[in-house]
C-alpha cells in the first residue's frame, strides 16, 4: 500500500508542495501540450507502452498539478500523454464531462489506441468518473484513476455554496446523486487514492468509491494531503506500475513482466 510520510512530515510537505506548485502554477498555463507535436520516442531501458494517458486537474487548478507525475509515466515509456485543460472556475461537472469525451475522442484519433488511462486530480476525477461511468461506460476508457476526489461530496464544498460547480461538491448535489444511480453496463476500471490529510475531502472516506456495480479499489494514503497526492513518490511509483502492467495485460504480454524501477 502507498505511503507518503507521518502526520507532522506529511503536514510540511503538504505546505512545501503548496509553495512549489504555486511556483509552477504559471507553466500550466503558458506551456504547450507536447503531446500534440511527433511523437517522442521512450528513454532508453524504459518499459514502451502506448497507451494514451489523459489527465484532469482540478478546481482552480492547471496541468502543472501533474509536473511530477507527467515526469515520471513518461520515464517509463507513456509518451502520449494529454492534459484536459478546462474552465477552472466554470461550466459544471456534466459539460465538462461531454467535452473531455470530444478530448478523447481525439487523442484516439491521432495516436490510433483503441482507449486510454485518464487520472483526475480532486474535481477532475469527479469529471473523469462521471464521464466514465455516465457517457463512456468502458468504450474508450480502460481506467480511471482518482487522486484526493470528493466521490460522494464534501462539506467544504458547503463554505462557498453560492458558487455553482462548488455546489456540485456537496453531499446532497445532483452530480454526487447522479453518480450512485445503477451502472451496470460500465466495464471501466477504477482505482481511487485518498489522504489522510486532506482537509477538502470531509468526510476523509468521501475519497473512496462505493459502488456496487463498479470495478474499484480504494487506497488510504497515510501522511497525503490534497496537493501531495499527485506528487507523492509511492503513489507516482504505483500509478507507473499499474498503467504499465495494464497495457501488458491488454496485450498480452508476459505475465511476469515487471515494470522498470523508477529512479527518484
Amino acid at each position: 500500500m502507498p505511503a507518503c510520510p507521518g502526520p507532522v512530515l506529511g503536514a510540511v510537505r503538504e505546505l512545501a508542495w503548496l509553495v512549489g506548485h504555486l511556483v509552477l502554477y504559471p507553466t500550466g498555463l503558458f506551456t504547450p501540450d507536447p503531446a500534440r507535436g511527433p511523437a517522442r520516442e521512450a528513454p532508453v531501458g524504459a518499459g514502451r507502452t502506448t497507451t494514451p494517458v489523459v489527465l484532469v486537474h482540478g478546481l482552480a487548478d492547471n496541468r502543472s498539478i501533474f509536473a511530477v507525475l507527467r515526469r515520471a509515466l513518461h520515464r517509463q515509456g507513456f509518451t502520449d500523454i494529454h492534459p484536459f485543460d478546462h474552465n477552472p472556475l466554470g461550466g459544471d461537472i456534466r459539460s465538462k464531462a461531454e467535452l473531455l469525451d470530444h478530448h478523447i475522442a481525439r487523442v484516439c484519433a491521432r495516436t490510433g489506441a483503441p482507449y486510454v488511462h485518464v487520472v483526475g486530480h480532486s474535481l477532475g476525477g469527479l469529471v473523469a468518473r462521471y464521464h466514465a461511468q455516465r457517457i463512456d461506460r468502458g468504450a474508450h476508457v480502460r481506467t480511471v484513476v482518482t487522486l484526493g476526489t470528493p466521490h460522494r461530496g464534501t462539506l467544504a464544498a458547503h463554505l462557498l455554496r453560492a458558487h455553482p460547480l462548488v455546489r456540485e461538491l456537496c453531499p446532497d448535489s445532483a452530480v454526487v446523486a447522479e453518480l450512485a444511480l445503477p451502472a451496470p453496463d460500465c466495464t471501466t476500471r477504477f482505482l481511487a487514492y485518498w489522504g489522510d490529510l486532506d482537509p477538502f475531502v470531509i468526510p476523509l472516506a468521501s475519497g473512496a468509491i462505493d459502488h456496487p456495480d463498479l470495478d474499484a479499489a480504494n487506497i488510504r494514503v497515510s501522511g497525503a494531503g490534497h496537493l501531495t497526492l499527485p506528487a507523492c513518490r509511492s503513489i507516482v511509483l504505483d500509478l507507473c506500475t499499474l498503467l504499465t502492467d495494464r497495457h501488458r495485460a491488454d496485450h498480452r504480454e508476459a505475465p511476469d513482466a515487471a515494470a522498470t524501477p523508477l529512479a527518484a
